[in-house]
């Protein structure tokens, strides 16, 4: 189990998301929140799909590097929805939240996370796809779901594990996780190999 190979260790999340705490929760070991007050996603124009949330999660490490303790192993990540060539951010009104959901709506679009575990000593990156498809959606739909849930926190503007995920996502391919903002599989397996290896 991982709580074996990580005594003595003190994991550290550095996001305030509350999915991806509850996520970590779920892998059953115990961690540190641990923000690192800097919430701008900037990013190259010219890195590729999944480079963008790989350079995120390094970028919100580096802040947080410094103050690690020799026994401290810090997990930042950031996700990104890609849809038709671009990049989905999160929406700014409720405006922007039913054009991007008009977007998706009877399309596909790939969820995108990367995540960076880093120590004192070490760095590792890794990132995570995963393929989703809406059925195509009427716009009471989409404003219902806006109205009630209120997805301004959100890439892409919805969360697959609330209603619009029950009603409007027909199939995925690979981790339903991966959506919700944190591979936790290929988290727990990237972390033993982490931790493991010198």
């Amino acid at each position: 189990m991982l709580n074996d190979i990580l005594k003595g260790k003190r994991l550290i999340l550095a996001s305030k998301s509350p999915r991806r705490q509850q996520l970590l929760r779920e892998l059953g070991v115990e961690f540190e929140v641990r923000a690192n007050g800097d919430d701008e996603e900037l990013f190259p124009d010219n890195l590729s799909m999944t480079e963008i949330p790989t350079y995120l999660a390094i970028h919100k490490a580096k802040p947080l590097l410094d103050s690690l303790a020799d026994n401290e192993i810090l997990i930042t990540s950031d996700t990104i929805v890609w849809c038709d060539g671009h990049v989905i951010g999160k929406p700014i009104d409720k405006y922007d939240a039913f054009k991007i959901l008009s977007l998706l709506s009877g399309n596909k679009h790939v969820v995108v996370t990367g995540v960076c575990i880093s120590s004192t000593e070490k760095t590792r990156t890794f990132f995570a796809t995963t393929d989703v498809f809406f059925r195509k959606l009427t716009d009471e739909e989409i404003w219902y779901y806006i109205n009630n849930y209120k997805p301004f926190d959100k890439a892409g503007a919805y969360g697959i594990q609330e209603w619009i995920g029950f009603i409007g996502i027909e199939r995925i391919e690979g981790s339903y996780f991966n959506v919700m903002g944190l591979p936790v599989q290929k988290l727990y397996i990237e972390l033993q190999d982490f931790i493991s290896s010198n």
